[in-house]
C-alpha cells in the first residue's frame, strides 16, 4: 500500500511532540540537581593608622618614614599630573578626528 507525501509529513510531525516528551522525560531522570551558593560579600577594610603611644622610636627611623612618605606624596601628584596630561591629549585626538 503506497501512502501520499502529505499522509507521511503528516505522521511525522505528529510524532515531534512525543519525542521531545520523552526526551524531555530522560533528561530530567539524569539531570544533577544543584543547590544556591550564597556568595559572602567582601566588606572593604578601611585603611590602618597605626598610632605611636608610649614607644621610642629613633630619630633616624622617623626621618626614614617621613621621606618616604613624602617621595610618596610627591609620586601621587606627578601620577596626577600625568593623568591629566594623557587625558588632555586624548580630548585633542579626539578633536583632531572630528574635524578631519
Amino acid at each position: 500500500m503506497a501512502y501520499s507525501e502529505t499522509k507521511i509529513v503528516i505522521g511525522g510531525l505528529v510524532h515531534i511532540p512525543v519525542l521531545i516528551f520523552i526526551a524531555n522525560f530522560i533528561k530530567g531522570k539524569f539531570v544533577i540537581k544543584t543547590e544556591e551558593v550564597i556568595v559572602p560579600s567582601i566588606k572593604e577594610e578601611p585603611d590602618k593608622i597605626i598610632e605611636i603611644k608610649d614607644t621610642v622610636v629613633k630619630e633616624a627611623k622617623l626621618e626614614t618614614i617621613k621621606e618616604i612618605s613624602n617621595k610618596l606624596d610627591s609620586i601621587e601628584q606627578k601620577a596626577d599630573e600625568v593623568y591629566e596630561q594623557v587625558k588632555k591629549k586624548k580630548k585633542h585626538k579626539k578633536k583632531k578626528k572630528k574635524n578631519n
